[in-house]
């Protein structure tokens, strides 16, 4: 399956739209994780555990998405955004959406 955040594939032609897809996952921190953020961030450097949890929880909503695709009958999928929002308690709700089309190469 071909994705890109672009509205169209170089090469190739779209030949049908079939719709808007999406996925949505949401993750939430445990305390020991937030602990180590927490000493990180005072002395300074990246947070690997926030950084790997947040690849996780990308990764699970793009694959949920392709997944909405391929039942649609995509082969590709164009114009994809990824929002990443905070809600309550310390959880975050990570979203991808595109719209779900059939390309054929030029």
């Amino acid at each position: 399956m071909l994705i890109t955040t672009t509205n169209s594939l170089e090469g190739h032609k779209i030949v049908s739209y079939l719709g808007i897809v999406s996925g949505e996952t949401i993750i939430g921190a445990n305390v020991f994780k937030d602990f180590f953020a927490s000493i990180t961030d005072i002395v300074g450097g990246r947070s690997s555990a926030y950084e790997r949890v947040l690849r996780e929880a990308k990764a699970t909503a793009m694959t949920e998405m392709e997944m909405q695709a391929r039942s649609f009958g995509a082969n590709a999928i164009v114009g994809i955004d990824l929002d990443y929002e905070t809600i309550r308690d310390g959880m975050l709700m990570v979203t991808a959406s595109g719209t779900a089309v059939k390309v054929e190469k030029l």
